[in-house]
This record gives structure tokens, sequence and C-alpha cells, in this order.
């Protein structure tokens, strides 16, 4: 199953959001091979959040890499938005050309009612 999960940040939480990178990337690491998307959400060049999308077997599993990820035990985010997704394209973030460089991206949620 394919999960969309938006982990945003807590005001203030930047420079405990910097102390735990190198934790951060160890983590996701981990889930290397089942990331269809990541980054962060930024305003300017300010992180405000961390967005992946990753494939996982089961909710279950989801929900324990959204809370167990370094960051949002430590308190650098505030809330989480986790729903499942699916991966019309097929494909992932790195079968797009650019790369960093390659022009802005823009995630766009539209949250309806119930």
């Amino acid at each position: 199953m394919q999960f969309f999960c938006y982990h945003r940040d807590r005001p203030g939480s930047a420079a405990l959001r910097e102390e735990l990178v190198e934790e951060h990337w160890s983590y996701m690491d981990r889930y290397a091979a089942q990331l269809i998307a990541c980054g962060p959400t930024l305003d300017g060049d300010t992180a405000t959040g961390s967005t992946h999308i990753v494939d996982l077997p089961d909710l279950a599993a989801a929900r324990a890499f959204a809370f167990d990820e370094p960051n949002f035990q430590a308190g650098v985010y505030r809330d989480v938005m986790l729903r499942c997704w699916r991966n019309v394209l097929g494909r992932t973030m790195w079968d797009f050309p650019g790369g960093r460089e390659g022009g802005n991206r823009y995630l766009v949620l539209g949250l309806g009612a119930g």
C-alpha cells in the first residue's frame, strides 16, 4: 500500500531539526527502496515540514514509519497527516528530470470536508 505522510514543523523547531539531520537521513535510508518521493516543504529557504510518499505493507507499518521518525520523536513536528495514496503515474520522483536544479516543484493539498 502507498501512503502520503506530511510532518508539519512546530514553530521555532529549526535548530532542533538541524541538530537531528543525520539521524533523520539515517532513518530515511532504511526506507530508500520504499520511497516514491520525499523532501522538505519550504517557505523560501526555511523548512516548514517534511513530505514522504512511501510504499509499505499496511497502515500499521505506515504509522510506525511516521511516528518512529527521529524528528517526530524529538518534537520537531507539531502534527502528522497520514493518508492512503495511489501512484497513478507509476513513477518515483527520481524518474523525473531536473533534480534539485530543474525548477520549482509545489505540493498542493486540497483538504476537503469529512
